[in-house]
Order: C-alpha cells, then structure tokens, then sequence
C-alpha cells in the first residue's frame, strides 16, 4: 500500500486550512511596551460525552499482524475494544467527570447495552435501547466487551441515524454545561460512508479512526477516507481528527487512539499536530571543514 500510504494521508480539504483553533482571548495592552500582546482569558474546558461507535461489519474480524514470534493473532475489532479500554481509563485518569456511551455501526447505527440479544440485530437497523452515558469504568468496559462482529458483510454505510442520535444527546449535554464527541472506528475498505445531514447543524465534534486494507481491484480506501473525510468536515463544531493505517499493526491504532485523548476545545488543526514524535536520534552532524590554526580555544 506504498502508493495509497502516501496518498491518504492528504486529508484536509482546502477549506481546511482555513479553520483555526477556537478559543477566548483577547489583544491587551501592555504598560511599558510599544506593542499589544495577546492573552488567553482562562476558562474550564467542559466536560465531555463521547459515544464511541465501532464498525462491526465483517470486515472487523480481519486479523492484525502479529509483531512477536509465536504471538496469537488479533482481529481488528479486538484490537479496537482493547485500543477502547486503554481510552476509557486514560480519559477518566484525566477527567472523573467524562462520560461514555457505545454505538455500533452496520447498515445503520444502533446503540449498545449489554443485554442486547445481537441475534435480532441482524437487520442491522436502528435499535431504540437506551443506554445512558456513563464514567463508570466497568459498565463502560463491560458494553465495549460485548460488542460483537457479523459474519456478513453489511452492504453500505449510512451515517445519518448516528449523527440524528448524536446531535439529539449533544443538545441534552449542553443543558448540563457538556460537549457531546463521536468517536467513528470505522474498518471498511471497499464501501464509503453515506450520509444525509444539514451543514448548518454543527452541535458536536466527529473523531474517525478508519482501518482498512491495501489497494486491490476489489477495493477503494482512499475514495473511503475522503468520504470519512467529507462527512467528518461536515459535521464537527470543534476541529475533528481522522486517522488511518493499512499496516495492520496494533502499536498504530494505539498511537491513534492515544491522539484522541486531546480535548476538543483544546485542539490545533491536525494539520499544524506533530505528535507523537519520532524518538529516533539524529545523527550529530560533524563539521569536515579544516580547523582554523588561529581560533581561540
């Protein structure tokens, strides 16, 4: 996937280069200085809401590459419930006060409670059970675990019901002074994201991890991403990250999912983001040019 890795990392449309960091501040004046600085008011960062949304078409049983010798085989949606775990604690470690919720993704979006009986889920079709958020560590870990895969492919993509749904709770979180994130995790190489929502309803932020296989005649993950694109640019009130990988590995979706522990109101455009940073030691660069007879030591 040489040429798509190189490719789809192009994410931002032009648009995107537009949109800055929103934040409160203001230009004051400075006794003693000839010129205005700027100064950040300081405010709290709200609590966030975030309903996680993992794929679950069968696409998600691909196996992850195994990087120890002898080591079981992982398929991305176990990968992702583990990737999921490592968020959860990380976020309340941040924030006691963060809340989480689960939906699943297959022809449409459907919440998840862990008494759902997946067998009549089948239709894949939006499924009103009310599962409320919660900062409870097992509860939260105890309905990402029972997130189940398919054996079938589920056709098309249709985002619309998880936006109506997410837009709905984000209205209940800003009455509590809340911001409401979905977090897409999204493992389909071959069909693009669809989607019907109004551009001038803005009312929570979209994050999208998008694990997909190499380019092949059977499959499209760059028309895929730039519809994840699309939809993500098109939804998000605060500056909404996407990643990808097609190596297969692990340590990238943990990377990713790692990034996403940055609070939206706290964010740069990802185009200006420049972690994680390599830890590769550069190589000291030794001066050739012939010592001068008269420096001074």
């Amino acid at each position: 996937m040489e040429e798509a890795k190189h490719k789809i990392p192009q994410k931002k449309n032009p648009k995107e280069t537009e949109r800055v960091l929103r934040t409160e501040g203001k230009m004051e004046g400075v006794e003693g200085q000839g010129s205005n600085r700027y100064t950040l008011q300081p405010s709290r960062l709200a609590s966030e809401d975030i309903l996680l949304c993992v794929d679950v078409d069968s696409e998600s049983l691909v196996e992850m590459k195994v990087s120890v010798a002898g080591g079981r085989p992982y398929s991305r949606l176990d990968s992702i419930k583990q990737a999921i775990i490592l968020f959860i604690n990380a976020k309340l470690t941040i924030n006691p006060d963060h809340r989480f919720a689960f939906a699943a993704l297959g022809k449409s979006a459907f919440w998840v409670a862990v008494e759902l009986n997946w067998n009549h889920l089948l239709n894949f079709l939006f499924v009103k059970v009310r599962k409320e958020f919660t900062s409870d560590i097992d509860s939260a870990i105890s309905a990402c675990r029972g997130i189940t895969a398919v054996d079938s492919p589920c056709g098309h993509a249709d985002l619309t019901q998880l936006f109506r749904v997410a837009a709905h709770e984000a209205k209940k979180s800003r009455a509590q002074n809340r911001i409401l994130r979905v977090i897409l995790l999204y493992c389909r190489s071959s069909i693009p994201p669809q989607h019907q929502w109004p551009a001038t309803q803005k009312l929570f932020t979209l994050d999208v991890v998008y694990l997909h296989d190499k380019p092949g005649p059977d499959n499209c993950p760059q028309k895929v991403y730039d519809a994840l694109v699309e939809a993500l640019e098109h939804v998000s009130e605060y500056e909404g990250y996407i990643f990808e990988s097609g190596q297969g590995l692990t340590r990238v979706l943990f990377r990713h999912i790692c990034t996403l522990l940055s609070h939206p109101q706290q964010r740069c455009v990802q185009d200006d983001l420049d972690i994680p940073r390599s830890l590769t030691k550069k190589s000291v660069t030794v001066d050739s040019a012939p010592a001068d007879e008269n420096a001074a030591l």
